[in-house]
């Protein structure tokens, strides 16, 4: 059923395309800090955070107004000194038509899609809103809005990258180097993860953190291979936590029975607290990789890489390495070939911090 969804929304999508030519507005794109900018980003958390690098920029250098239209799923991410509002998109046709007028009420200036691929959502908002300026990247939908530039080659390029050219439309320079994933855990969660670490880890060791979830089964390396990987660690003359969220906590306790090693929270916030106290992260592919750029942690990964030769989300500023299946789960990545890999690349960063 879910297949013939998908194709059904194709063949509709191609349909709206192919009859929905928008008139091309060959004006410049310019704003000042009077503009109301609005970014729409649906979708996950790892989504989320991979664009608030250019929400930023645009913040900081243009100074104007920004509303971002988020997922029930991600709207957190988006911190008040990246948005003056957000906008939770609800699923259904009344609430859609409930959005857009809300939308065509802000009279806003443009509107920024920031996927990196067509949403079929994203695609009827975007035709619907009467924006002076729509912008994205160029593809499939590119005929409903008024300026695209073009993608970057997503083999060779960095999601955020690619999200980051959209600037040139924005009016902006952006220097990637410079550029970081932009989340702050508030004071009281910092204080938390804080004192975890201090309670639980006294020696001041190296941290290694090694998070178990990853919002799909898919990407869950198995409790027997995270089970080996905490003994060798254990081997080592460093202190090991386990992170999890709530949902995964039953597979915490079947790898470890040391209740101090395992931090769970089903908040975010302090989620990505705990992330900053650790010296080096293990982690599938998931979120948690992006919030570890923030402060440039080591990250060793281990991906799926299925049906595309996309670069991986790895994060965007920190020292990586990782394991990649083009299988569709990580059930068949071994433990050896993940452990000849890692262990080099812990050994480096230990005699770093020594």
């Amino acid at each position: 059923m879910k297949r013939f969804e998908v194709a059904l929304k194709k063949f509709l999508l191609s349909l709206f395309l192919g009859f929905n030519k928008h008139r091309r507005n060959n004006s410049e794109p310019k704003f000042s800090k009077n503009s109301k900018i609005l970014f729409i980003r649906l979708n996950r958390i790892g989504d989320a955070l991979v664009t608030t690098p250019l929400i930023y920029e645009v913040k900081k250098q243009i100074q104007c107004k920004t509303y971002i239209l988020a997922d029930s799923k991600n709207h957190f991410v988006f911190q008040k000194f990246l948005a003056d509002e957000v906008i939770v998109f609800e699923k259904g046709i009344i609430n859609f038509f409930t959005l857009l007028k809300k939308l065509n009420s802000l009279q806003l200036d443009a509107v920024v899609d920031t996927h990196d691929d067509v949403s079929t959502t994203v695609t009827f908002m975007i035709r619907y809103l009467k924006v002076p300026f729509k912008i994205a990247l160029e593809k499939q939908n590119h005929s409903v809005f008024t300026h695209t530039v073009k993608k970057l080659d997503p083999v060779n390029n960095h999601v955020v990258d690619r999200i980051l050219e959209l600037g040139k439309l924005l009016g902006i320079e952006i220097d990637n180097n410079n550029s970081n994933i932009q989340y702050f855990p508030s004071g009281q969660s910092m204080g938390k993860a804080i004192k975890f670490v201090n309670t639980h880890f006294p020696e001041k060791k190296f941290l290694l953190g090694i998070n178990i979830s990853a919002g799909s089964e898919a990407r869950f390396w198995g409790i027997s291979k995270f089970k080996k990987l905490m003994e060798f660690c254990n081997k080592l003359s460093i202190d090991v936590l386990l992170l999890s969220t709530t949902r995964d906590l039953h597979h915490a306790f079947q790898i470890t029975l040391e209740k101090k090693k395992i931090f769970y929270t089903p908040s975010f916030d302090e989620f990505a607290a705990i992330v900053s106290q650790v010296d080096l992260l293990f982690s599938p592919d998931t979120a948690t990789i992006h919030l570890a750029s923030i402060h440039k942690k080591p990250v060793f990964g281990v991906y799926v890489q299925y049906n595309t030769d996309d670069m991986v989300w790895s994060p965007y500023r920190s020292d990586f390495d990782c394991v990649v299946t083009k299988e569709p789960t990580l059930d068949n990545v071994e433990f050896d070939k993940v452990i000849s890999k890692f262990e080099p690349f812990l050994l480096k960063h230990i005699n770093c911090k020594q």
